[in-house]
């Protein structure tokens, strides 16, 4: 595939073997000092895991043009073998890091999940940071990077990103080289390893964390997924701190930031006392500016009336910086207060699910092939053959 071929031509491989250190370039100082306005310019839809990070809405699954690996579990899978590498901007200092597939992603790792998490937990982060950054690096894909010569930014317009100085700054020499060893002992023991679905490597989503269920694909984007569907989740209920978060708004900054006029926000005083948490509101009242109107299967408002505007739940959450698009709300006085449950987009895997399934015992494979269904797990290594 002319994709594969690209990624052989532009990429050095070496042996895992064979350490060596990540090489820093400086960009000219033109090209980082706008690299904030090329980013505000180019952020793709959001996402947002643990800490925050995001990735754009996936495309249509591509057909398979070879037969599909073999069903192997992440430790059957892993194996040394040559890895690409990955050229990351770094936003705060405008320089580019190369490195191997690997140590990215144990950067990766260390940005996206706390190392007192569960092995197994880490271990499916790993996989699916891994997953993220080939796709990308197989097609080619450079959107969202600032700046043409880095394969991916370190910002959570990709994956959120430690350098590798800073891991052995701060965490190697900086007290924390237990917590380190721990990580890489993550991605050492998934080395290689990717969620493929019929031969291609997914668009491994993840986020903090659910209210319980996972999101279908086109619930949050405009594109049906078969491998992001919506799943129950309840072993994050118990351990998420801050799973059930409230806000305060005044009506007219409520209005105001959905964008409504006058008429709505005079028709505010009938606000609803409550909404309900999973059960869909209506009312005959013409004068009942805020009505659920449907709910998704994973239990987040799909669509919601406010001053007779029809809005999606992402459109609630976006304008006005909720937590996830599954709330409630209330009157009080001359306020709204909205209940937000979980973090996040809420699309593929909740990543305090995926610690709370490991703490019952959970392993990596059984956690990844929970959250996302139907996937199998390929080497980089197989796909580079191709």
């Amino acid at each position: 595939m002319r994709e594969f071929r690209y990624l052989k031509r532009r990429m050095k491989f070496r042996r895992a073997a064979q350490p060596r250190a990540p090489r820093i370039r400086r960009l000219a100082p033109a090209a980082w000092l706008a690299a904030p306005l090329l980013a505000g310019l180019l952020l793709p839809l959001a996402l947002v895991p643990l800490r925050g990070g995001h990735e754009p809405a996936p495309e249509a699954v591509p057909q398979a043009t070879a037969s599909p690996a073999s069903p192997a579990s992440p430790a059957a899978a892993a194996a040394e073998a040559p890895q690409p590498e990955v050229t990351v901007y770094l936003s705060q200092s405008g320089q580019i890091e190369t490195l191997p597939l690997e140590d990215y992603v144990s950067g990766v790792l260390a940005a996206e999940m706390p190392a007192d998490f569960e092995l197994e937990a880490l271990k499916a982060q790993a996989v699916a940071a891994r997953t993220f950054i080939v796709r990308r690096l197989l097609a080619g894909d450079h959107s969202g990077v600032p700046v043409p010569e880095a394969d991916v930014s370190d910002t959570v317009t990709h994956q959120a990103y430690v350098s590798q100085a800073v891991l052995e700054r701060d965490w190697a020499l900086g007290g924390r080289s237990t917590e380190l060893a721990k990580l890489r002992r993550a991605v050492l023991e998934t080395r290689g390893v990717i969620m493929t679905y019929k031969g291609q490597p997914i668009t491994a989503s993840f986020f903090a964390s659910s209210g319980g269920y996972t999101e279908n694909s086109e619930d949050y984007w405009s594109v049906a997924v078969p491998y992001l569907r919506s799943v129950a989740s309840p072993w994050e209920l118990e351990i998420t701190p801050n799973l059930a978060v409230t806000v305060s708004f005044s009506i007219p900054d409520l209005l105001s930031r959905l964008g409504l006029d006058n008429t709505a926000l005079h028709a505010s005083a009938a606000l609803p006392a409550a909404s309900g948490k999973a059960t869909p509101v209506s009312s005959t009242s013409a004068a009942l500016p805020a009505v659920v109107l449907s709910l998704t299967d994973g239990h987040r408002v799909k669509e919601i009336s406010i001053g007779g505007t029809v809005f999606t739940g992402r459109e609630v959450r976006e304008k006005l910086g909720l937590r996830s698009s599954q709330f409630t709300w209330k009157r009080q006085g001359d306020e709204v207060l909205i209940t937000t449950y979980g973090n996040g987009h809420g699309v593929g895997m909740s990543q305090w699910g995926a610690n709370g399934m490991a703490k019952e015992g959970g392993t990596a494979t059984g956690i990844l092939k929970h959250y996302y269904s139907g996937v199998q797990f390929t080497k980089v290594s197989t796909l580079l053959k191709k």
